[in-house]
């Protein structure tokens, strides 16, 4: 487990969950929000390789990851939570989420994010930034609820027009 919430248990990504994983991100309608260049997974290879990236990545900084959020109700997860160093930020982190959308509009993606946060200023992390593709309302609302500030528009980090956000350790 890295940290649990009141209705979550986060937590590394296992064997057992790639069936879910691939659900999840298979999907369009969550791919297409997600990196440089959207592209929805195909098949069981994609999964396996999502895990073995996520194992590496807990391996090479405990402090950052790709944790799975496992709802208490019902063990079943409801998808990602991610606290990674942003591609070239100079050290800059970003938290993101990325959600099954069963699991969508029950307050889970703002619930883990704030879980995460917590984590990253509790690891030394002095403000942690979110990116939103244009668009993307529901994501962009979760930024606004966890009180970060926007920056406005900005093609910084992934060489393509997002919406930037920061929050700063108080």
């Amino acid at each position: 487990m890295v940290f649990e919430t009141e209705r979550l248990v986060v937590r590394q990504w296992d064997e057992g969950d790639l069936e879910r994983a691939l659900d999840t991100y298979s999907r369009w309608e969550v791919a297409r929000w997600l990196g440089s260049t959207p592209r929805a997974w195909e098949g069981p290879a994609d999964a396996q390789a999502f895990l073995e990236r996520c194992r590496a990545r807990a391996e090479a900084d405990p402090r950052y990851g790709i944790w799975a959020l496992e709802r208490r109700d019902t063990g079943v997860v409801a998808g990602s939570v991610l606290l990674v160093p942003l591609p070239d930020g100079d050290g800059e982190v970003e938290i993101g989420w990325h959600l099954h959308p069963d699991s969508w509009g029950h307050g889970y993606a703002t619930e883990a994010a704030r879980g995460a946060l917590a984590k990253g200023f509790a690891d030394g992390l002095t403000e942690i930034h979110a990116v939103v593709r244009p668009g993307n309302a529901p994501s962009a609302a979760v930024c606004r609820r966890l009180g970060m500030e926007s920056l406005g528009v900005s093609t910084r980090w992934y060489g393509i027009e997002m919406e930037a956000f920061r929050l700063g350790r108080e």
